[in-house]
């Protein structure tokens, strides 16, 4: 039953895993691309495993802003798997090692797993399943990608200039049909736009978090009685 469970949960994330490959590969390219090491970049990968917050460190330091920067912007970003761990607290039953590597592979597309499935036991092998899936073709994307980009002396030759910018666009569309999520984004993309010709590069970067009060619930008035 168990392995029956995985064997289904593998063929349904293989899409999933498939677009990761591909985007960890973009990845890779632009990072390389950006002036870090291939080492770094791989390194990276396997050691945060956070598409969002990856290209956003790259984006950061690729704009001429420093580590500081760099590294506030990804721990903002990914503030939001806090939650997360309360969610799929049950997918990581056991001891001290099946937690620490089950918590390595939260994100968003394992919570998504995880919580979409009918009942605890196919959670927790969709959870397993997503998570493994996404680290093993993430990474062999960025090593991929990294070699290309080091193949690549001009990246706007390829439009990789362009990639980081496209591929943030990717991670947040799907979203972009809930309201706070515009808000959000909208709000964000203004802020960057209108602080870009006079801050260092990188700041607006992280200016466009500010964003986030957008989303946020606006309080309900009560009717006058």
């Amino acid at each position: 039953m168990e392995r029956t469970n995985y064997r289904e949960q593998l063929r349904d994330v293989a899409p999933l895993a498939g677009s990761a490959a591909i985007l960890g590969a973009s990845f890779g390219a632009i990072a390389v691309a950006a002036g870090l090491p291939l080492w770094m970049a791989c390194a990276m990968s396997v050691l945060v495993f956070a598409g969002g917050s990856q290209f956003l460190v790259v984006g950061v330091i690729a704009a001429g802003g420093g580590a500081i920067a760099a590294v506030a912007g990804g721990l903002i970003l990914n503030a939001r798997h806090l939650p997360f761990g309360l969610a799929v607290g049950d997918a990581l039953d056991g001891g001290w090692l099946k937690r620490l590597v089950g918590s390595h592979l939260l994100v968003d597309e394992s919570t998504a797993f995880y919580l979409a499935a009918p009942d605890p036991h196919r959670a927790r092998a969709a959870y397993w399943a997503s998570g493994v899936s996404l680290f093993v073709t993430w990474n062999l994307g960025t090593l991929a990608g990294a070699f290309a980009g080091q193949a690549i002396s001009d990246p706007k030759m390829f439009g990789l200039d362009a990639a980081f910018p496209a591929a943030l666009l990717a991670l947040v569309l799907p979203r972009l049909k809930e309201a706070p999520v515009l808000r959000a984004s909208v709000l964000g993309a203004v802020i960057a736009v209108a602080t870009t010709p006079f801050l260092p590069g990188g700041v607006p970067v992280l200016l466009a978090l500010l964003g986030l009060v957008a989303a946020l619930p606006v309080p309900k008035r009560e009717a006058a009685a």
